[in-house]
């Protein structure tokens, strides 16, 4: 995983960050650890080990964290005709996983946004709409703000 990370940050965002563009992405470093060092049992101090030694220069200014239930989750897959081989590790590795996320949210509230994904597609998207207007006010201006 952390190869795949390090490939995708030279390839695409560290060149996009160097042209001072802004960069989104689904899933990084964080998914790493929670999937693989907590929930999967690898260990955190590994992986952040290795994140230290390979992605120390990727770190995200805002990760946004959609929480909600797992059983609810889990449905949303099964709705959407999506799924993968987490999915079929079961309800108690998808308790461990939202868990885990929730204590890096915890332990870097600076960081994390945690929105309630129980909510419509709208009320979530108002919530992190409104909350990174607000972060990052001075790096939109006046006119994006």
């Amino acid at each position: 995983m952390t190869a795949a990370r390090l490939d995708h940050v030279e390839r695409l965002i560290a060149p996009s960050l160097a042209s001072g563009k802004w960069v989104l992405s689904d899933r990084f470093a964080d998914s790493t650890r929670v999937y693989q060092g907590i929930a999967g049992g690898i260990g955190l101090a590994r992986i952040d080990a290795l994140h230290d030694l390979f992605l120390a220069a990727a770190r995200p200014d805002l990760t946004i964290l959609l929480d909600l239930p797992v059983e609810a989750g889990l449905d949303r897959r099964r709705a959407a005709g999506g799924g993968s081989r987490f999915e079929a590790k079961g309800t108690g590795f998808h308790e461990r996983v939202r868990a885990g996320f929730l204590a890096l949210a915890a332990a870097a509230p600076e960081r994390f946004l945690v929105v309630d994904g129980t909510g419509s597609a709208e009320q979530v998207a108002q919530a992190i709409t409104a909350d990174i207007a607000h972060r990052f006010a001075a790096r939109l201006g006046p006119e994006g703000a």
